[in-house]
């Protein structure tokens, strides 16, 4: 059964190979994101049992972005 895909005016009509590649590139995105959140999520977990390495590397990062900012002004 084929299916009909409503199709706005402003895009171009395209063949059913190119359809396809897009919906692959939109799904690998989607998938790609879910995965992206979830070692987000996984890392964010692992960090707040230790909230001495938060503090930590705010400071470092801090410290680092001083530096790099100093070493512009000269």
């Amino acid at each position: 059964m084929p299916r009909h895909h409503a199709q706005r005016f402003d895009e171009p009509a395209i063949d059913s190979k190119t359809r396809r590649k897009l919906e692959d590139q939109r799904r690998m995105q989607f998938r790609r994101a879910i995965e992206d959140r979830a070692e987000q999520r996984r890392l964010l977990a692992e960090l707040n049992d230790y909230p001495d390495l938060i503090a930590i590397n705010y400071l470092l990062s801090s410290t680092a972005e001083r530096r790099r900012t100093a070493g512009k002004a000269c």
